[in-house]
């Protein structure tokens, strides 16, 4: 498989595109030229196109972008520096920049229903620490989940900075997995932190904002909601949003909102509330983006996150989303019904999380049989995990990638089903996948794959 050319614009090897040809020639006229200079990492590119064609993406920190998305990123706008805000540029030649960048905060806000947006930050992880940044002082003390019952490692993990910096204090999940908010107020009350963390990387149940603000307002902190594994059930309001309940929202972009690599800081009811040194709340977390935190931004990826933000905005999204969210309960109740253990029993997002635990299996030998057959999953850490972190007792699976592939509930399951006889024959083969069963998986993959084919990219 390779990616669709026009014919060369010109034999010279270094002839620059004539002037007033446009985006769509740009884009030919680049991939020919890599081509045709760099056949090495050409062929690396082609080979990525075809393994994410071939394979089912079940990661559920994944997603896919539209190829307009990656058209975006990958425009002339990489070549700005442009440091600053819309109308206070530092640098010149920023028109066309501003205007992008006013068409992307906009977009977020009619997405999210926010009053204002940053979208500057080229993580979810730099979202956060923007955040963490402005709002506390080195050694002030923030509450988070603890990282092996789902949370982040910008939550508060001592291997972050945010657990090195702060005086990071862990909230933990009952016998269940499930989230204890009379457990979180009463260590928000002993502990007084300053800013408190609602949100997970691993959690496969509805997060009730509105509770977690009551309880930051008994303990006098702010509120920060990430949703980056729950963006898009937010938007299409899958999932109760968190915009006028915490303080500060950050997400990531290339999740459940199937853009570019990057994130986003949105403000709700407080955004004009006046922020912990001067101004506003929402002029603060721009400070904490540009200058504190970041320098010059990537306007090709600020344009990439406008047009995925569009879609999110669309009409047709809400399908998408209820797709992944019907996907994702026809996985959890085919892995019950095939005997597999999941953490809380099922899923109210587009996460599964697979406790292994009693069945001889650990996350990295079921990873790893599980690629070799086509399908991709992550080892995971469950509650209550002794193994190391990078073997763990768990596997998180999701929905993003199967629901753009147009996978409605019969093919998750079918999915699942895929999941369920590798990791079965791994265990009976205390460990090692037969040859005839890998072949029979990756025989049903590309079938699945091609039956529900990527949008947009080219076979």
């Amino acid at each position: 498989m390779t990616f669709t050319l026009p014919a060369p614009l010109d034999a010279a090897e270094d002839r620059a595109l004539p002037d007033g040809s446009g985006l769509t020639a740009f884009a030919g006229h680049a991939a020919d030229r890599l081509r045709r200079t760099d056949a090495a990492l050409y062929d690396l590119l082609n080979r990525e196109t075809a393994r994410q064609n071939s394979t089912l993406m079940m990661v559920a920190a994944s997603s896919v972008a539209d190829p307009s998305v990656l058209a975006c990123g990958g425009s002339p706008l990489g070549n700005l520096t442009a440091e600053g805000y819309p109308g206070a540029r530092y640098h010149g030649g920023c028109q066309v920049a501003d205007e992008i960048e006013r068409l992307a905060v906009q977009r977020a806000c009619t997405a999210f229903g926010a009053q204002d947006a940053i979208v500057q930050p080229h993580s979810g992880s730099s979202a956060n620490l923007a955040v963490l940044t402005a709002l506390l002082a080195p050694g002030d003390t923030l509450l988070g989940l603890d990282l092996d019952c789902g949370g982040h490692l910008t939550h508060g993990s001592p291997a972050s900075v945010s657990g090195r910096y702060y005086d990071a204090k862990g909230y933990r999940l009952t016998r269940d997995g499930l989230l204890d908010y009379d457990q979180i107020r009463e260590l928000a009350l002993d502990h007084r932190p300053k800013l408190i963390v609602a949100g997970a990387s691993a959690y496969p149940r509805t997060i009730d904002f509105a509770r977690f603000r009551e309880i930051a307002d008994e303990a006098n902190a702010y509120l920060l909601a990430d949703i980056s594994h729950i963006a898009g059930l937010v938007a299409a309001g899958l999932h109760p949003s968190p915009i006028d309940h915490a303080h500060v929202t950050t997400t990531s972009t290339y999740k459940q909102l199937y853009g570019p690599r990057g994130g986003l800081i949105l403000l709700g009811r407080d955004a004009r509330r006046a922020g912990p040194e001067r101004g506003t709340l929402a002029s603060t977390m721009r400070r904490a983006v540009f200058p504190f935190t970041q320098g010059t931004p990537d306007l090709a990826s600020v344009a990439a996150k406008a047009r995925a933000l569009h879609h999110v905005a669309g009409a047709g999204f809400a399908e998408l989303a209820e797709r992944l969210a019907e996907g994702a309960r026809a996985i959890a109740e085919r892995l019950t019904e095939r005997g597999l253990r999941l953490v809380t029993g099922g899923t109210d997002t587009h996460m599964v999380l697979l406790d292994l635990r009693g069945t001889g299996l650990t996350g990295d030998v079921a990873e790893e049989a599980l690629e070799s057959c086509g399908v991709i999953v992550n080892r995971n850490r469950v509650p209550g995990d002794t193994t190391p972190v990078r073997t763990t007792a768990g596997l998180r699976l999701g929905s993003n990638t199967l629901a753009a592939r147009g996978m409605d509930r019969a093919a998750a399951a079918e999915c699942a089903d895929l999941v369920a006889d590798v990791l079965d024959a791994l265990r009976a083969g205390s460990g090692t996948l037969p040859e005839a069963v890998r072949r029979a998986a990756r025989a049903r993959v590309a079938e699945l794959c091609a039956r529900h084919p990527l949008p947009g990219y080219l076979a």
